[in-house]
């Protein structure tokens, strides 16, 4: 701890009492006062001087502060040559604290103190003075101003300025205005300190006062520690899983530093052992710590134990004090590897399979292999992920993981298969793992090549032996490795054409040339000239293609006119614009007629019921809801007496009628009595008319037929065929059928 001694000297005055005469003014006039002539003379001229003797008088402007004694402490005396002491004056004092601190004898001019004063607070008063005559109350003198000075006593004690100081200073070091009296004092041992200071006035001496004040004192860290490792932490033994991936945090080592802040920053790093290419290690700023983790992925069955050897260093070293030793440490940390049940390995990230297209189903295309990496080498099993394979071209072998064809293969559908070959331990069924494997097809000639185009050209009438008409290529959807290569001549029936060869360019087309001069379109109008193709690639593969040649008369230049034989019998004086107007002229008219076959057609309407003479059950022939059994009188049934009738040509009403249709005829209905063939015939009638619609239509049928063999469904004849049956059980049916059972229910309701 160190001491301050400040000195404060304190000096003493003691009152010292004047007696003064003043001269209160220049303006001054009295006939009482006495003068004092000084004659001299003068080196510029012989005047006279005199001296004017002062009238006011005082003994003493000094006055002790803080005054303690009984009585008042007396100032001084206010006195004028004018006084005679006969009490006709008055004395009057005005200016700074007359009448309160000051106080004065109106006859006598003494002035007291009336109370303690301060210098402290006001070291000096200004006064004003002046002497008045009792009788006349004049001033006999002019009033004069005066000073009284406090002196100082120690009264008050040294203070300080405030009531705590807090300092800092950097442990280790030096003198200073307050220095350490221990030499090499730590902060690691001890931080605070707080130190008390007295100051004294009066230089200490005795009778003089003093002021304490309370210095707290920390002492600042430097880095004079480096960080070392705790003996627990020198051999570590860390585990891990051989399954941890690459960035796993696997145990924290720490190394301890007394200091603080960036002087107790730490950085880690592996100086050597045989991990350090597997393992990695990182600091942590908030704690620290260095954080180990893991840089490859680590393999139980190809190593157990690694070694690490750690470094921790200061980040922020003090050159002052390197040294006191290298501010680092290290450890050794030993890291064991767990095994972990992990899923099949296969022999490749990837597997390439080249097959022929042309393979056999069953014939094996490759093989994937796969096996437990665990120690216990467990059996494994395969499998074809089918979201890969949704058509099953391809299959699997179980225990061999050999892959073998369920389909023919096409390479010009699909040449590329891309399947997952899935591996799963039989004992473990949840690890498992996964590999694509990327099928080829090879190309086999198995497609003939045929022309890129349907080929369609013409020859002009007026055409010369060896020209030109048209230029073929071919396709081929193969892909030999050398390229595709095409040759084209005529079929061995055409070798010697007559009339068109065939020239092969080698470049994969060919060209078809006439081979001889003129051609007549109303002899022959088109050839057809039929081409074989051929490839050149194993085995050789061929196709024919026709190409279609129109002879068309041309003009001088080969501009094909027309290609129509029917132009030929045209006459030849009518131009072409002429024939467009009597195409035209026609097709108005077969318009015109149609429309009218329509419209008449349409107006023409069959009644449906011909004779209201039938009182049987009627055919209903509309939508309407009718009458039931009781109605007899809607419809009149004599179109099913009289086949005639429906067999006459009549426009059907249930579709829009066509512009152009003809009117079918059918044989008549009479000569077919079997319901069943009649039923066939219209059937057959409808799917052939062209004008029926495919949407559900009404179709009158105007014939009964025979007999069925399930008799009648009349209830005309119930009278006599039934009269026997029980119709009591209409009446559990229910309300709805209530006035069925009222009908048949009483044994005389239909007799009566």
């Amino acid at each position: 701890m160190m001491r301050t001694h400040s000195f404060l000297t304190v000096l003493l005055w003691s009152s010292v009492f004047y007696v003064v005469h003043m001269t209160p003014s220049q303006k001054r006039t009295n006939k009482h006062s006495h003068s004092e002539r000084i004659t001299g003379l003068s080196e510029n001229d012989g005047k006279t001087l005199h001296r004017t003797k002062r009238g006011w008088m005082w003994n003493q402007f000094f006055l002790l502060e803080e005054y303690t004694g009984p009585d008042t402490q007396y100032v001084g005396k206010l006195h004028t040559d004018q006084d005679k002491g006969d009490g006709n004056l008055k004395y009057i004092l005005t200016g700074d604290g007359a009448g309160s601190l000051f106080i004065i004898d109106e006859n006598t001019g003494d002035i007291h103190a009336a109370k303690k004063l301060d210098r402290e607070e006001k070291s000096l008063y200004v006064l004003r003075a002046k002497a008045i005559d009792r009788k006349t109350g004049r001033q006999v003198e002019p009033e004069s101003e005066f000073i009284i000075k406090i002196h100082d006593i120690n009264d008050n004690e040294p203070k300080f300025t405030k009531d705590m100081y807090t300092a800092s200073i950097p442990e280790m070091s030096g003198v200073g205005i307050i220095k350490t009296a221990l030499p090499d004092m730590n902060r690691e041992n001890r931080e605070q300190y707080q130190v008390v200071i007295q100051a004294k006035d009066m230089g200490g001496q005795m009778g003089g006062l003093s002021g304490t004040t309370t210095v707290n004192i920390t002492l600042t860290d430097v880095n004079d520690n480096p960080p070392r490792f705790p003996q627990s932490m020198e051999h570590l033994i860390v585990c891990s899983p051989e399954s941890a991936p690459p960035g796993t945090p696997l145990g924290r080592i720490k190394a301890n530093d007394p200091d603080v802040g960036e002087n107790a920053e730490i950085e880690y790093s592996i100086s050597s052992g045989d991990g350090s290419d597997m393992f990695d290690i990182i600091t942590d700023k908030d704690t620290q710590e260095g954080i180990i983790t893991v840089k490859k992925h680590l393999d139980f069955e190809n190593k157990v134990l690694y070694t690490l050897k750690v470094e921790a260093s200061n980040t922020h070293p003090d050159p002052r004090f390197l040294q006191l030793g290298p501010f680092k440490d290290t450890a050794f940390v030993k890291i064991s590897v767990e095994d972990i049940d992990e899923p099949p390995v296969f022999s490749r990230p990837w597997y390439l399979i080249e097959v022929d297209e042309d393979a056999k189903e069953g014939s094996i295309i490759g093989q994937v292999v796969a096996q437990d990496p665990d120690i216990a080498k467990n059996a494994i099993k395969y499998s074809v992920d089918r979201h890969t394979d949704l058509d099953r071209i391809f299959n699997i072998y179980s225990g061999n993981g050999s892959l073998f064809l369920s389909k023919p293969l096409d390479r010009e559908e699909t040449p590329w298969h891309n399947i997952t070959v899935i591996a799963t331990e039989i004992n473990n069924p949840k690890q498992s793992s996964q590999i694509p494997v990327f099928i080829r097809i090879l190309d086999i000639n198995d497609h003939a090549p045929e022309f890129a185009n349907y080929y369609e050209t013409f020859v002009c009438e007026n055409a010369k032996a060896g020209q030109l008409i048209q230029t073929v290529s071919a396709i081929d959807k193969d892909q030999p490795p050398r390229g595709h290569k095409f040759f084209f001549e005529l079929v061995p029936e055409f070798a010697v054409h007559p009339n068109f060869s065939v020239v092969d360019n080698k470049d994969n087309t060919a060209g078809i040339m006439t081979r001889r001069n003129g051609y007549s379109r109303s002899k022959t109008s088109t050839y057809l000239l039929p081409i074989i193709i051929f490839d050149n690639d194993y085995p050789i593969q061929s196709s024919t293609g026709t190409l279609t040649i129109r002879v068309c008369a041309c003009d001088s230049r080969g501009n094909m006119q027309s290609c129509s034989a029917e132009a030929l019998l045209l006459p030849a004086g009518l131009s072409t614009g002429a024939l467009v107007a009597i195409l035209l002229c026609i097709i108005i008219l077969l318009v015109l007629v149609v429309l009218f076959t329509a419209l008449k057609r349409q107006r023409k309407k069959e009644p449906l019921i011909i004779s209201k003479d039938d009182v049987r059950d009627n055919i209903v022939t509309y939508n309407d809801e009718g009458g039931g059994e009781e109605d007899t009188q809607a419809f009149d049934i004599g179109t099913l007496r009289n086949p005639e009738a429906r067999e006459e040509s009549k426009m059907r009403r249930d579709v829009i009628p066509e512009t152009i249709f003809q009117i079918r005829r059918t044989a008549p209905l009479w000569e077919n009595i079997d319901v069943q063939d009649f039923i066939h015939r219209r059937l057959k009638e409808n799917d052939s008319d062209p004008a029926a619609p495919p949407y559900d239509s009404l179709a009158t049928y105007a014939y009964e037929g025979n007999d069925s063999i399930a008799n009648s469904l009349s209830s005309l004849e119930s009278l006599t065929t039934e009269g026997n049956q029980d119709y009591d059980y209409l009446s559990d049916w229910g309300p709805r059928f209530k006035k069925l059972a009222d009908m048949y229910g009483g044994e005389d309701s239909d007799r009566d």
